[in-house]
């Protein structure tokens, strides 16, 4: 037999048989749908990622003070009954001034970080505020933009930058707060006699930070460091220390310099060590979602397992027949097993079709079509691809049995099967 009139054979037999091979076809869908939408998710979100911390220039790492594991009243660990020990290293302007002049450091940039409350015609919201010098601002956002009229100054403790959807907060129909003018910030604490306090203090808006797709600078406010260390009682003690390498490829060298200076005393975080275990994270999410696609896609192989098993019994007579007038058990063997190949190419197309609209729909529904950045499904030629073959495949790999039983079968015995 050719094998033009083997695919007219097994296409004839699928649509006699609709409903069932419908069914069929529906569970290759299932599976193959699911690996597709979840393969644009991933590729969708890993590339969301890489736009936002792209925002971070990639010679860019964080340093704070590393808190010790073991208790102050007696190293019980963190299960201990004492309140927390002191950091070890306190980061002051000496530790600062000690990695700035390390060899592979271009920067080191002292911030304070707190909660404030900020006051603006007649509305008052919470926002975070980080302090640093403002004039370095492109050091830790390189795609900084800024509202026509802004100013970075380092040494006006009146001065207040605002990120846009602070100023012009998404979705009201007010602005908290234009350029060149003057909010209250409180901030709110806790004495030494256990009293609530709050400190005050007035600021002028100098500087508006359009949208970055950096979601802390884009949701916050920037003081200078003076301003912040009186106003949060800070104490000249700082949260943190940007430290920007003189090139990506001495980033690692920096780790290894500022770790030689205080070992692990201090904790140390880069842009690209975030990244990468953001990405780390997401595979293994990943490969969870995908081993439960292939669930799906292998209970659609034992649908066609079953499919062709009672399509070889029903059609015992039919066998028989064409081996009678002289097909020969290739014949029949190719005549299922296309059978099963048209089951999977037909589910493997459609799932692919519906796999990509089902991961666009995914991404819009965890967008929420919000403001601010939005993610869409990504899918790569070489995963669809690699998809339709595995479907396709599994569809056939299924199917051989059915074939072979059809094939190996006496066409005497087949002709007496009622």
């Amino acid at each position: 037999m050719e094998s033009k009139d083997i695919a007219e054979l097994a296409f004839d037999a699928l649509r006699e048989r609709k409903t069932r091979s419908i069914l069929t076809i529906v569970m290759v869908v299932v599976g193959s749908s699911l690996m597709v939408s979840i393969s644009g998710l991933t590729g969708g979100f890993t590339q969301f990622t890489e736009k936002q911390f792209s925002a971070l220039a990639p010679n860019v790492l964080f340093i704070s003070s590393a808190q010790p594991l073991e208790r102050s009243s007696g190293g019980f660990g963190i299960g201990g009954g004492g309140p927390p020990a002191s950091p070890k290293v306190v980061l002051t302007s000496v530790v600062a001034n000690n990695i700035k002049n390390l060899p592979s450091v271009a920067e080191a940039l002292p911030n304070y970080q707190g909660q404030l409350t900020l006051e603006s015609k007649g509305k008052s919201i919470p926002i975070r505020v980080f302090a640093f010098d403002p004039q370095k601002m492109y050091v830790i956002v390189p795609n900084a933009e800024f509202d026509e009229g802004s100013v970075l100054v380092s040494n006006d403790p009146s001065f207040l930058l605002l990120a846009e959807n602070v100023a012009r907060p998404p979705g009201e129909d007010f602005d908290l707060a234009v350029l060149g003018q003057a909010v209250q910030a409180k901030y709110s604490f806790v004495d030494e006699s256990g009293q609530q306090k709050v400190n005050s203090r007035s600021f002028v808006v100098k500087s508006i930070l359009k949208v970055t797709g950096n979601p802390t600078v884009d949701t916050a406010g920037i003081i200078t460091l003076d301003a912040a260390n009186s106003l949060m009682n800070k104490g000249n003690r700082y949260d943190g220390i940007v430290v920007t390498a003189k090139s990506v490829d001495l980033v690692d060298e920096v780790e290894s310099e500022i770790r030689a200076l205080y070992g692990n005393d201090i904790g140390i975080t880069s842009a690209q060590f975030i990244l990468k275990t953001i990405k780390e994270f997401i595979s293994g999410i990943t490969s969870f979602m995908l081993s439960i696609a292939v669930v799906a896609l292998l209970v659609g192989a034992v649908g066609i397992i079953t499919t062709l098993y009672t399509s070889v019994m029903e059609r015992t007579r039919e066998i028989g027949t064409m081996k009678a007038i002289g097909a020969q058990s290739g014949d029949v063997l190719s005549l299922f097993l296309s059978e099963a190949i048209m089951i999977g190419v037909i589910g493997a197309t459609v799932g692919i079709v519906v796999g990509i609209g089902g991961g666009f729909v995914l991404t819009a529904a965890m967008t929420g079509g919000g403001e601010g950045p939005s993610m869409t499904a990504v899918f790569f030629p070489q995963d669809l691809a690699m998809i339709w073959f595995l479907s396709v495949g599994l569809s056939a790999l299924a199917g051989f049995y059915p074939a072979m039983k059809a094939s190996k079968m006496p066409p005497i015995v087949a002709l007496r099967r009622e």
